[in-house]
């Protein structure tokens, strides 16, 4: 019985066999590695400069930092700006991220996120390089106005609890409530942005019209929570990511002014 079940478990001639499933999902996750780096490179460095930039430039004199709905705004320019430069990167990593799921017949095959804008632009043209540019600024408006502007609130909320202090901890909680409160508003229109930029064509029209099409149908026809679907695994995304993010943030500002503005 021990020599069936190993011989099951490793092939016929009792040697390891790798599960084709476990090497499609390895080169799958790792196939839009190169494009989410340099989505990274793009977006969340120009939205987090932007952002910090203006935040500094419209805090008042005597150090009153702007309120909530200047935040809203504030992150909602950064946002914008951040998905335009940002969306040649994002739709590659899109297709590159979902070619392994195609049929062989339809796989693009891009080598690297550089390979896929250069045939992008040659195969399709370089607008489309921008394809689901608007919703993408959308889910952008509304994530950073989220992200940006309720960290910034739950920050100065906790330190003016007076339990608080500016240190690690602080950013710790506050990128924390700012991870929920992003997930549950970006959820609706990350779909939407994400369906319209792998979307094909069907009998020579595009599957979705847009943004609010795509809402439409996916409440019509799989329900309005599904708009929600997956949300404590996208939380558990989230929620590292803004934290590692505006900690990091956090330090590269205090030794920024440190190292250059103390002088």
């Amino acid at each position: 019985m021990a020599a069936t079940a190993s011989a099951g478990a490793g092939g016929m001639d009792g040697k390891p066999r790798t599960s084709p499933k476990s090497v499609k999902f390895l080169f799958g996750g790792l196939a839009g590695l190169s494009a989410g780096l340099l989505r990274q490179a793009t977006y969340t460095t120009t939205r987090l400069g932007i952002y910090t930039v203006l935040f500094e430039r419209l805090t008042g004199a005597d150090g009153t930092p702007p309120g909530f709905l200047l935040k809203a705004v504030i992150g909602m320019t950064a946002g914008a700006t951040g998905a335009f430069v940002g969306t040649p990167a994002e739709v590659a990593l899109i297709r590159m991220t979902a070619d392994g799921r195609l049929p062989p017949d339809q796989r693009r095959g891009y080598k690297n996120v550089f390979n896929a804008l250069i045939r992008i632009t040659r195969e399709e043209g370089v607008l489309t390089l921008w394809r689901g540019c608007i919703p993408t600024m959308a889910r952008a408006v509304v994530v950073n106005a989220a992200q940006l502007a309720s960290y910034s609130q739950s920050k100065q909320f906790l330190l003016d609890s007076g339990y608080f202090s500016d240190n690690i901890l602080c950013h710790f909680c506050a990128s924390m409530i700012s991870g929920l409160v992003t997930t549950a508003a970006s959820m609706p229109v990350d779909i939407a942005k994400t369906r319209i930029q792998n979307m094909r064509m069907i009998d020579g029209k595009p599957e979705y019209k847009n943004g609010l099409d795509v809402l439409f149908k996916v409440v019509r026809y799989e329900g309005f929570f599904s708009l929600w679907k997956g949300f404590t695994p996208y939380y558990a995304r989230l929620g590292p990511h803004t934290v590692l993010t505006f900690i990091f943030l956090e330090q590269m500002n205090k030794a920024y002014k440190r190292l250059f503005l103390s002088g």
